[in-house]
């Protein structure tokens, strides 16, 4: 499984031939790696329609002929303009070719009047890839502790999302391998040590981190 990191919530994960973009906030963020045009995914996951995290889903997903994810308020808009979306929710799982798609809840606005801002847990190929979206720290994270998760991609930001405490507490409750954070750094409120983070985790818990710089990618 290759992980890349874009920038704030923005991975592309690939594997054989599949490759999941999730949260595409490309066009206008200060440190994307790449452009917009420059990612060919066959799968679009969007945890919510802030401006940061449904970014340029849309146009990707109409180019590439991309299946976009989405809760159903936010899949409705979607298909206004684009036929192929699974518009899931909260505890759905949406089966797929690669494995399955998992709506697990977050507690985050969803940036559309009724909507549900979600994270994903992915079964890719056999490895589970939990994505939190914008989410503060909740007890249901302990249910994702049964899930086996491989890697958890967490919000370390603060402000607006889990800051790096936080972060380590839902680290110890979900049990991940591996621990990428996100979302922080992209704007001086979210500024971060990841560094710190890594370090706490590692001290206090069994899990591995690892951080990438926007451009950068791990085999996991």
């Amino acid at each position: 499984m290759k992980i890349k990191f874009i920038g704030h919530s923005c991975f592309l994960i690939e594997e054989g031939k599949y490759s999941l973009l999730f949260d595409p906030f490309i066009t206008g963020n200060p440190i994307a790696a790449v452009k917009a045009s420059e990612v060919n995914p066959t799968h679009v996951l969007v945890t919510h329609y802030h401006g940061d995290h449904k970014g340029d889903a849309l146009d990707i997903a109409k180019r590439t002929g991309a299946v976009i994810y989405s809760t159903n308020e936010i899949g409705v808009e979607f298909k206004k303009s684009h036929d192929n979306v699974v518009a899931g929710h909260i505890g759905g799982k949406a089966k797929t070719d690669f494995g399955s798609v998992k709506f697990f809840q977050a507690f985050h606005g969803s940036g559309i009047e009724g909507g549900h801002a979600c994270g994903f847990v992915v079964d890719l190929m056999g490895k589970k890839v939990y994505h939190a979206g914008d989410t503060g720290l909740t007890k249901d994270m302990e249910l994702l502790e049964r899930e086996n998760i491989h890697v958890a991609l967490l919000p370390i930001g603060d402000f607006y999302t889990m800051g790096p405490e936080d972060a380590l507490e839902a680290v110890k409750m979900i049990k991940p391998k591996y621990v990428i954070p996100m979302h922080y750094n992209t704007f001086p409120l979210l500024n971060q040590d990841p560094e710190a983070f890594k370090q706490a985790v590692e001290k206090e818990t069994r899990s591995k981190v690892t951080i990438l710089k926007p451009g950068e990618s791990v085999d996991l």
